[in-house]
């Protein structure tokens, strides 16, 4: 009998290890290390089928969505999108290209509200800015960098030596081929990779759901299950006749990639194998117990006062007047998200005891560390830096926190100033360089017919009172800056006094005033103007605190000590790299979960969950009529589930974060079976520590797409394009 229940026993605990969350985002060169359990998930592909530099493979049908000036200073990628046909057509989410859409919209064709879809290629929107890169390749340089570096070195020094070696290995990797390359560092410093992108201008959105789809839901439902959203868009991207990637012209081809993914209607079942490859934001997954106790007590909290004020401004004017409804869609979709994020972490960190889980790793590590002289002696001095480092910026990451949140994230007149900086300059120590001034007032005409386009001066004079009134009463004086010394003496500290008197004087606050400058541009006329004086006061405050806040050499030191010692600790475990916007992979299966106690989530939701959230009162829940008459008619085509429902979203295990939103969601056979966008309430703590019982990818089901594209849409020339497999 005890032999039966220890078969059992080991029966239970396999089935367990199958059910539970897969953690790791690995780097698609070292999948060869988890390629053995894939396959026992389900995979059927191999190693090469995922990367190879030499052969067409899953790689070269992922994207990274960015614009230029986020690649120039090697932000990496906001979205992740994925090829799905021989002409280039790449599907991401809906909130992936909402700011383009919403650049595109107005009172006359509102795409946000109304939809879009190119009947024909001439009828795609282009956009300026807007960019998608496919990795070439990828190579381990640690061996490279860190010979060169001396154990006596400072770490001043150290990082010096590093940014050196990192620029010489990009320049040699960009020779000649008109590529990207970036060296990022993984593992806090102990390793480096090089990455290689062919990045492409010339990006176009081919179709979008209306936003009662696009974003079923809204505020409401955002990073929530059960969900109902179609959160998808289809973008094109093109190159030169030439093959090569170009800025827009009208003689440009669409690109032909190496391989696109196929796209499967034969939907997914429980326990099916999942993988998703895409290109992660950020995760802090080695986060020591003093930085959980700063974002939960310090960070947080800031983020969450200062945005639901700004928020709350946004809503009722977008809710008063469509035009402003439109300029503010895409601004109140981008702050809200991390406002609503910042509060289920918060409850997540707290709910799920990460800080004592912190504490007991560090526990252990110092008994093992202790348990050695030479460790002792490489590793002694970890914690005491790392403390002393929180403790040192503690002061300093408040402001900080402030500052980003209230000032820089806060109202547009904050910022937008410093677009002037390059002219002002010219026109105080160049002043007869009438075509280099010529050159700079019109890039500025051009950067300003985008900014007011969208801007409101009522609203944006609101959240500006609103935020200075936040940073003013809640950041110590020693951080304040020039401009709130100048309201305390001038004007007594009565904010909406100075604000009235900075929106009336300023040529910043209004597209007419700020026109008739540049047709007559000097620097005295920048120099008096209000506004402009007030961001200057505010980015010589930032300069200096962020050198606090940010620069500790103590902070990096012992974490990239103490990420070494983890890895030594544990040698037996695969470990991976923090996100950091590169190229990875999560595998994992579709699955459902009990998010607390005697509550069980499906893993599944239909058009019917759809039809019965309806709230025509609440723009959130608002259901098209030509949904509802589809969904009454059953008039499903051939995208319906076994079960005769349309399936909208799924839930899966794997590990992703943002960054990964519309990345591929694939099944064992290399198929396209959904895109990922968002992760689930209960495991908002994952990007610190990760939850292998409840964290969740939400998915949009690939059929519920096409079923809007082809029924909704009537977008058939996309469905043409594809190649659709399976089917009942």
């Amino acid at each position: 009998m005890k032999k039966i229940l220890i078969i059992i026993a080991g029966f239970i605990l396999t089935l367990n290890i199958s059910v539970k969350a897969d953690e790791g985002m690995w780097l698609l060169s070292l999948i060869g290390k988890n390629y053995e359990k894939m396959k026992a998930m389900g995979l059927r592909l191999t190693p090469d089928d995922i990367y190879n530099i030499n052969k067409a493979c899953l790689k070269d049908a992922i994207v990274g969505l960015s614009n230029v000036t986020y690649l120039q200073q090697g932000q990496g990628f906001f979205c992740t999108g994925e090829i799905i046909s021989d002409q280039a057509l790449v599907l991401t989410n809906h909130h992936c290209s909402y700011d383009v859409i919403q650049k595109h919209s107005a009172i006359e064709h509102d795409y946000l509200k109304n939809g879009f879809w190119a009947a024909t290629k001439d009828q795609e929107l282009t956009n300026e800015d807007l960019t998608a890169s496919i990795l070439v390749r990828m190579e381990d340089v640690t061996a490279r960098i860190l010979g060169e570096l001396k154990p006596e070195m400072t770490e001043s020094d150290r990082n010096s030596k590093i940014n050196k070696i990192k620029k010489e290995i990009e320049n040699e990797a960009k020779k000649g081929t008109g590529y990207d390359a970036f060296v990022k560092p993984m593992f806090d410093g102990n390793q480096f990779f090089l990455f290689v992108y062919e990045t492409f201008t010339d990006v176009r959105i081919v179709g979008a759901p209306p936003s009662s789809i696009g974003k079923f839901g809204g505020d409401t439902d955002n990073w929530m299950w059960p969900r109902h959203t179609g959160d998808f868009s289809v973008m094109r991207i093109y190159m030169s006749k030439e093959g090569k990637p170009a800025k827009y012209s009208k003689d440009n081809v669409p690109y032909k990639p190496r391989h696109y993914l196929p796209v499967s209607i034969k939907g997914v079942k429980k326990d099916d194998y999942t993988m998703i490859l895409g290109f992660p934001g950020s995760t802090q997954r080695f986060m020591p117990s003093w930085g959980v106790e700063e974002t939960v007590e310090r960070s947080n909290p800031i983020r969450i006062k200062v945005r639901t004020a700004k928020l709350d401004i946004l809503r009722k004017d977008m809710a008063s007047d469509d035009k402003i409804r439109i300029k503010y869609a895409s601004k109140y979709a981008q702050s809200s998200n991390y406002w609503k994020y910042s509060i289920g972490q918060n409850k997540g960190l707290k709910r799920l005891g990460v800080f004592e889980q912190k504490k007991t790793l560090e526990e252990k590590f110092e008994k093992w560390m202790n348990a050695s002289e030479s460790r002792k002696e490489t590793y002694g001095e970890v914690f005491d830096l790392i403390e002393k480092a929180y403790n040192t910026k503690k002061q300093n990451s408040i402001a900080f926190d402030y500052m980003m949140e209230s000032m820089f994230q806060g109202a547009e007149i904050s910022l937008f100033p410093f677009q002037l900086n390059v002219l002002a300059g010219s026109l105080k120590n160049t002043p007869d360089k009438k075509d280099i001034i010529t050159g700079l007032v019109e890039d500025l005409k051009k950067v300003s017919a985008e900014y007011f386009k969208d801007y409101n001066t009522e609203t944006d004079k609101k959240v500006f009172a609103t935020m200075l009134k936040i940073y003013y009463k809640d950041v110590p004086k020693e951080f304040h800056f020039s401009a709130i010394q100048e309201i305390e003496k001038k004007y007594k500290g009565d904010i909406d006094k100075f604000t009235d008197k900075l929106f009336e004087k300023s040529f910043f606050t209004d597209e007419k005033k700020f026109n008739e400058f540049l047709a007559d541009p000097s620097y005295k006329a920048i120099e008096k103007d209000p506004a402009y004086k007030f961001t200057q006061s505010l980015i010589d405050k930032f300069i200096e605190v962020q050198r606090k806040a940010n620069s500790s050499t103590e902070l990096n030191k012992g974490m990239r000590l103490f990420v070494a010692g983890l890895m030594e600790m544990e040698k037996d475990k695969t470990f991976y790299p923090n996100a950091n916007a590169t190229l990875r992979i999560t595998y994992g299966k579709v699955s459902d979960y009990f998010p607390t106690d005697a509550v069980y989530y499906n893993y599944f939701t239909t058009l019917k969950g759809v039809i019965e959230k309806e709230d025509p009162k609440v723009d959130e829940f608002i259901v098209p009529a030509k949904l509802k008459e589809l969904y009454e008619k059953k008039d499903y085509g051939r995208y319906a589930d076994r079960d005769g429902a349309i399936h909208v979203c799924f839930t899966s295990n794997n590990d992703i974060t943002g960054g990964n939103s519309g990345s591929p969601v694939i099944n064992g056979d290399g198929e396209l079976v959904g895109t990922a966008f968002d992760g689930n309430w209960e495991a908002m703590s994952g990007d610190i520590k990760f939850e292998t019982d409840l964290q969740k990818t939400i998915v949009c089901d690939i059929r519920y797409v096409l079923f809007i594209m082809d029924k909704f849409a009537g977008a058939k020339n996309l469905i043409d394009e594809m190649k659709i497999v399976g089917g009942q």
